[in-house]
C-alpha cells in the first residue's frame, strides 16, 4: 500500500527543517531539505506501521488544500511505502526450500535439530561479517 500525506516544512536558519506531519501528529527534523523529506518519509512510515501492528486503523491523508502550515513553513507531499518497507523489515517468515545431505539430515533429526532456527542464525551470523 502506498500512501501520500502531506507534510508542513519549516526552515531553521542553519539550512536543517523542522517537520510536521498533521495527519499523523507526529514531528521529526532534517539536517536540510532532502534530509528533512527522508525523515518524513521514514517517521510517516514508522507511525503507519506500529499502528497496523496494533490492529488501529489508519487516517487517510488529507487533500494538500485543507492543510496550510504555520507562518514560516510550506507544504510538500511525502510517499510512504508500507508493502516496501514491511518487506525488507517484517519478521514474516516465509517457507524456503533446501538441499541437505540425507546423513546431516539423518543426524540433525536424531538430535532433535530446529533447521529454521538453525539456517536463521547461519544467516544472521554471515551477513554480519
Amino acid at each position: 500500500m502506498k500512501l501520500v500525506y502531506p507534510v508542513c516544512f519549516y526552515p531553521n536558519d542553519d539550512e536543517s527543517y523542522c517537520v510536521d506531519i498533521p495527519d499523523l501528529n507526529c514531528s521529526t527534523q532534517g539536517e536540510n531539505l532532502s534530509n528533512a523529506i527522508e525523515m518524513a518519509a521514514d517517521a510517516a512510515a514508522g507511525w503507519l506501521l506500529d499502528s497496523l501492528s496494533h490492529g488501529e486503523k489508519i487516517p487517510a491523508p488529507s487533500k494538500l488544500e485543507n492543510v496550510s502550515p504555520d507562518e514560516g513553513g510550506f507544504i510538500s507531499m511525502v510517499l510512504v511505502d508500507l508493502d516496501a518497507l514491511e518487506k525488507n523489515y517484517s519478521d514474516k517468515s516465509i517457507k524456503k526450500t533446501l538441499t541437505i545431505p540425507s546423513w546431516l539430515n539423518e543426524a540433525a533429526e536424531k538430535n532433535n535439530v530446529n533447521f529454521s532456527a538453525v539456517l536463521k542464525d547461519a544467516l544472521l551470523e554471515r551477513l554480519e561479517r
